[in-house]
């Protein structure tokens, strides 16, 4: 039977509990797994109400793989039956449905797709408050609908946002990632001094407004080692990257850098930062993995909507082994709520803080509708 270490998160019972939709992943790989084992515990529903886009049969099978046969789940046909204190699965596929654990396969990509699809599309509509999703195969996942690198740069497409910024998140640091899943050989043409300003805009004001941090202090990564060492190394760091953290700073964020990667981890100079900008992927995920591998989420600021994410993959080495860690998952679902309750409280004091900025110049928005009224020609 699963028992894992229980967390110290647990509170009582939020008077705000939030309703989450969950898209279920590659069906081979983990996601059912830590799924199960995170909402095993029954406590997990005072934080939420989560709805699984997936089905019920695969999740019957998952279930005795993990060994919890007394799992309780409700299956809904829309959302706004979900019931509260309960586990509800939206079943988008009534057939069974062949797993191979540990292998991608073509109708694991399709189901995948389909589930993130459509959970997409009750979120933009409004039916639940923010989406967990689990990993996927971005392989088996490609098709004539789905032609991404992975779900950061779908996301960012499907909500329509002018651009958007991974995040891997823990207790620790949080790691920005200018250049998502680019090729490591892609890499040096893209970065640029526009798309530099514009990641560091989306994370200053995630740090802000998803993170409650009120003046974060970030990090810029040099892109080449030991910042270019004055040009020897390449000159992008003096030519590209010093430029733009000089042009935010001097506009008030409270940016630094660049920093030589090696350096800046092996000296600890991440505990003086809220945030660091890393400009590829390895480069921030090698040491964010090192420092939360079992605990960290991958967060998308910039989006309209919240989305959070374990921070593996689908790890088919040790699907269907009950081996699996539900840690990541969790905090998925507990930054998901907590993201989404930042920002209706950070939106909620700019808003009035503006208010009475107006009322403070002699600007009362009242007042000023009945003028325009008067000034209005009459018919």
């Amino acid at each position: 039977m699963y028992n894992e270490r229980t967390p110290n998160r647990f509170k009582k019972k939020d008077k705000n509990n939030l309703t989450l939709g969950i898209s279920q992943g590659d069906i081979n790989g983990i996601g059912y797994e830590v799924m199960i084992k995170c909402f095993y515990d029954s406590r997990m529903m005072e934080h939420c109400t989560p709805i699984l886009y997936g089905s019920s049969k695969v999740l019957s099978y998952h279930k005795k793989l993990v060994n919890v046969p007394d799992f309780p789940f409700v299956n809904i046909r829309y959302t706004s039956q979900a019931e509260a204190n309960k586990f509800n699965i939206l079943n988008i596929i009534q057939e069974e449905v062949k797993i191979d654990i540990g292998q991608p396969t073509e109708i694991g990509g399709k189901l995948a797709a389909m589930s993130l699809d459509l959970a997409c599309d009750d979120l933009i509509a409004g039916k639940f408050d923010a989406l967990v999703t689990n990993p996927i195969n971005k392989k088996a996942i490609q098709s004539e609908g789905f032609k991404f690198q992975g779900h950061t740069e779908f996301l960012t497409k499907k909500f329509q946002a002018e651009d958007s910024l991974m995040i891997m998140s823990s207790n620790k640091i949080h790691i920005g990632i200018m250049t998502n899943h680019l090729s490591i050989a892609d890499v040096p043409k893209a970065v640029t001094r526009d798309l530099l300003r514009r990641k560091l805009r989306i994370f200053n004001e995630s740090l802000k407004r998803d993170f409650g941090i009120r003046m974060p202090k970030i990090a810029v990564l040099a892109l080449n080692p030991h910042a270019g060492d004055m040009g020897v190394n390449g000159n992008e760091d003096q030519t590209i990257v010093a430029p733009i953290v000089k042009e935010l700073f001097d506009k008030g964020m409270l940016v630094f850098g660049p920093y030589p990667a090696d350096g800046f981890f092996g000296s600890n100079a991440i505990n003086n930062f809220d945030g660091v900008l890393a400009l590829y992927h390895d480069q921030g995920l090698i040491p964010f993995k090192l420092i939360s591998f079992t605990e960290g989420v991958n967060f998308t600021a910039g989006l309209p909507f919240v989305r959070t994410s374990p921070a593996h993959g689908t790890a088919y080495e040790i699907a269907g082994k009950n081996t699996a860690s539900a840690n990541s998952f969790r905090n998925a679902v507990f930054l998901a709520c907590d993201i989404v309750k930042n920002r209706r409280e950070y939106d909620t004091l700019t808003s009035n803080t503006l208010q009475i900025s107006r009322k403070d110049n002699g600007v009362d928005e009242d007042i000023t509708k009945e003028l325009q009224k008067d000034d209005e020609p009459a018919l």
